[in-house]
């Protein structure tokens, strides 16, 4: 777990590498699925959320590289205080984790193309997608067990 410091004139410090550091640096980070945690360097509160954000929003600014349209942040906004925003919350995560899942087997298929019959690889699509949810199944009977 790296550990990143922020300091009250608003600069990031990797005590990792012992340097400072951009939000270009985080989303690297992010994009090589290494773990990190933001934290202020006086109260020691989390700050991650609020630097995963920002950059976010930083990329956002753009149309062309926009996920957010005004459509679903509006949608997501509604979903603020309601009863359904813990589902919400779960239905997100367990989606972007399935549709990444699915984005690298297609790559790892795509490369292997000519070596495998279509029938085999929408099987193994298939069968991978029903895996995820029996999984998920499973994990959910587990935080709630039937009395």
């Amino acid at each position: 777990m790296i550990i990143i410091k922020k300091y009250p004139n608003r600069r990031l410090y990797d005590t990792s590498q012992s340097q400072y550091i951009n939000l270009e640096y985080i989303k690297t980070l992010v994009m090589q699925h290494q773990e990190f945690q933001i934290i202020d360097s006086k109260s020691e509160e989390d700050l991650t959320k609020s630097i995963l954000l920002q950059i976010i929003s930083e990329q956002e600014t753009n149309d062309q590289q926009s996920v957010l349209t005004n459509q679903v942040l509006k949608q997501l906004i509604r979903f603020y205080d309601s009863d359904m925003q813990v589902f919400l919350r779960m239905y997100l995560e367990q989606s972007m984790a399935n549709f990444l899942e699915q984005q690298d087997a297609m790559q790892h298929v795509m490369k292997n193309i000519l070596d495998s019959s279509p029938i085999g690889i929408f099987g193994q699509m298939f069968e991978k997608n029903m895996d995820f949810w029996r999984n998920v199944a499973a994990k959910e009977e587990d935080k709630n067990p039937k009395e």
